[in-house]
């Protein structure tokens, strides 16, 4: 059930004005594998308990979850809880940024990268009840500050979360997204089974990268650009020296070497060979990896390539991205590494007894 916004504060019998901790759930009634709006209710329920006002906020076509997010901020809503996967959260943090609104990610999409880091609850077929234990996690968490990735294309402007991906990632987004609803329901093994039909035309690229002030060209098949330490949906390790509020980049560039002018499998072995060389950090003995930091970067291609955020298509090369510190207040559960982050954050129940 979608409500209207109320704005006015509650009085305290002592005629003193009380705040009104408000909150909204933007939710993606198609993501992952669950009953969606069935799972939602109950996570309303649960936050209305603890003295919070719920309005339940449904997407309904691809972007609108930053156009709800930041109606919301605009609306002086102090926290927003993202219920869907990567992409939501990405969507949402888009609508947040440069806000004072507070994001909660409730994961319960296909990918749930920034859930595995923060060490949420996930949703699991035969335990559906994740939104609900994230919840309760969430409650006793802290707010940080984190890094967001401004990234600018011939398509528009925009924040991206957790990564931008150029080359290899880019064309599999592009070629899948929007994803059928049987994907969806098969959550991980139909992502899979629609990447696998299209890896046979893995493009590669000829780039000019610049970071910072080191310009890189070369014959490359992905470059990724990253505020985060897990990727492809929280699966493989990019790094352990990654924070979400260093105010700085970590730039991946996997070359393409002598099998740049070929197609198909040998591409896709080569991709696989490389990223499982930086799941087990053994990417200093391959000329083929490079990795930088910094806090621009620049990207020209030939041919254009498409380009992806937060595992949504993003148009295409060329593109620049840079890095705006602390743009982004994110709820992070108790379970969250302390080592994600350079700073403590302030206790939620501090900020909202």
């Amino acid at each position: 059930m979608v409500d209207n916004p109320d704005h006015h504060l509650p009085m305290a019998d002592c005629g003193a004005t009380l705040l009104m901790k408000k909150a909204t759930i933007i939710f993606n009634p198609r993501a992952g594998q669950l009953n969606m709006t069935d799972k939602i209710e109950p996570v309303a329920e649960f936050w209305r308990e603890r003295g919070w006002r719920v309005h339940l906020r449904p997407t309904e076509a691809p972007g609108h979850a930053t156009e709800l997010a930041r109606r919301a901020a605009n609306a002086g809503e102090h926290l927003v809880l993202a219920a869907g996967g990567d992409g939501t959260m990405g969507q949402v943090a888009n609508g947040l940024a440069d806000s004072e609104t507070i994001l909660a990610p409730l994961p319960v999409g296909t990918s749930n990268a920034l859930a595995r880091e923060l060490k949420l609850p996930r949703p699991q077929l035969l335990d559906p009840n994740a939104p609900l234990m994230a919840s309760e996690a969430l409650l006793g968490g802290r707010v940080h500050h984190v890094d967001l990735n401004f990234t600018r294309n011939r398509s528009g402007s925009g924040y991206a979360l957790l990564w931008t991906g150029i080359g290899a990632d880019g064309f599999i987004v592009q070629q899948i997204e929007p994803r059928p609803v049987w994907s969806k329901r098969l959550g991980p093994i139909g992502y899979s089974i629609q990447a696998l039909a299209v890896l046979h035309r893995l493009p590669a690229m000829n780039a000019v990268v610049q970071v910072d002030d080191q310009t890189i060209e070369d014959d490359l098949l992905l470059i990724l650009i990253s505020t985060t330490r897990l990727y492809a949906g929280g699966l493989i390790a990019l790094g352990s020296g990654g924070l979400f509020d260093d105010g700085a980049f970590e730039v991946w560039l996997f070359r393409a070497g002598e099998v740049s002018s070929r197609i198909g499998v040998p591409r896709v072995g080569l991709m696989a060979r490389y990223l499982t060389e930086v799941q087990l950090n053994l990417q200093e003995w391959d000329p083929g990896v490079i990795s930088l930091t910094g806090k621009r970067v620049l990207i020209e291609t030939r041919p254009k390539m498409p380009c992806q955020t937060d595992g949504e298509y993003a148009g295409y090369t060329p593109l620049s991205c840079e890095i705006k510190p602390h743009a982004l207040r994110l709820l992070v559960p108790p379970s969250a590494p302390s080592t994600l982050f350079n700073h403590e954050g302030a206790l939620l129940a501090e900020l909202f007894g």
